[in-house]
């Protein structure tokens, strides 16, 4: 199986019904940081809440009437069937119009589509797993894989940025997180009079360790900038570039590879994506606007 083979497994939910919305009732509002919130939705028909699977790194497209559709990564546990999670950041009209939902409001759901994380494939490998600010809830579904099967997995190193102490998300997690034999190590680019931890930028946290190109796999997703210092880092230590996994954030407009805004080179990042393995993707990496 090639690494973009082991990444393009579907879960699909609603057949032949993906252009068309499912409704869903807004059940619990979470803040998690300035302008970012995590919403707790459930399908208002029960039999699609039961068969509705998704796995993790896909996203679904949340649907505003009026507003338009906004391209969002489930961040919630892909073993949690009664609601589903989307953390969602507040920049455009659609994730504005989100932002004023209250509990019990409705919102459509068209997913899950996409390429996932191939946890399943990467059984036995150390693990690093690095991110930066919005680019956690995409990786939040694996991480919790990778908790409820970690015998499976070798050493687990998350390294995560943020630009302040204060947009760090999901920091009660994290404590849980270390409990169950993670590595954690955050670092933030601006830290205030109560930060004691480490200042800059994500990439540089490979320094602070060693790692096994033989049995090492990357895992990463965050600003397009960040993603490729995190690449270039995992290769000049011999990573293979296919077990160096990207998840790409574009302008997703339809989900389905039919309006081409998203695409990179031949590969739509709604169809092919979001997560690509390095592999694929290296030819048009270092190309300006790819």
């Amino acid at each position: 199986m090639t690494a973009l083979a082991a990444v393009r497994t579907s879960a699909a939910v609603n057949d032949g019904g993906l252009l068309k919305p499912s409704w869903a009732e807004v059940v619990k509002i979470q803040p998690e940081a300035e302008g970012i919130a995590t919403y707790w939705l459930r399908f208002q028909d029960s039999n699609l809440s039961k068969a509705y699977r998704f796995l993790p790194g896909q996203f679904n497209m949340l649907y505003m009437p009026g507003y338009g559709e906004a391209a969002i990564s489930i961040s919630s546990d892909p073993e949690q069937r009664d609601v589903i999670g989307h953390t969602v950041r507040f920049v455009g009209n659609v994730t504005r119009a989100i932002n004023r939902l209250k509990i019990g409001d409705v919102v459509g759901i068209r997913g899950p589509f996409g390429t996932h994380w191939p946890v399943e494939n990467l059984e036995g490998k150390d693990l690093i797993i690095a991110v930066g600010g919005i680019g956690i809830p995409p990786l939040r579904p694996a991480i919790y894989h990778i908790l409820r099967n970690r015998a499976k997995f070798g050493k687990i190193t998350l390294l995560y940025g943020a630009r302040t102490p204060s947009d760090l998300l999901f920091s009660s997690e994290l404590d849980e997180w270390r409990k169950s034999d993670i590595d954690i190590q955050i670092t933030v680019d601006r830290a205030d009079s109560n930060w004691q931890g480490q200042v800059g930028v994500v990439p540089t946290l490979f320094y602070k360790f060693r790692l096994d190109p033989t049995r090492t796999a990357v895992l990463t997703c965050g600003p397009e900038i960040m993603i490729r210092f995190v690449v270039f880092e995992a290769l000049a230590r011999r990573v293979p570039t296919n077990q160096i996994y990207v998840s790409m954030e574009r302008n997703m407009k339809c989900g389905q590879g039919s309006c081409g805004h998203c695409q990179i080179g031949p590969y739509f990042v709604c169809k092919d994506g979001p997560v690509f393995p390095f592999s694929a993707v290296e030819p048009y990496f270092n190309v300006e606007d790819f």
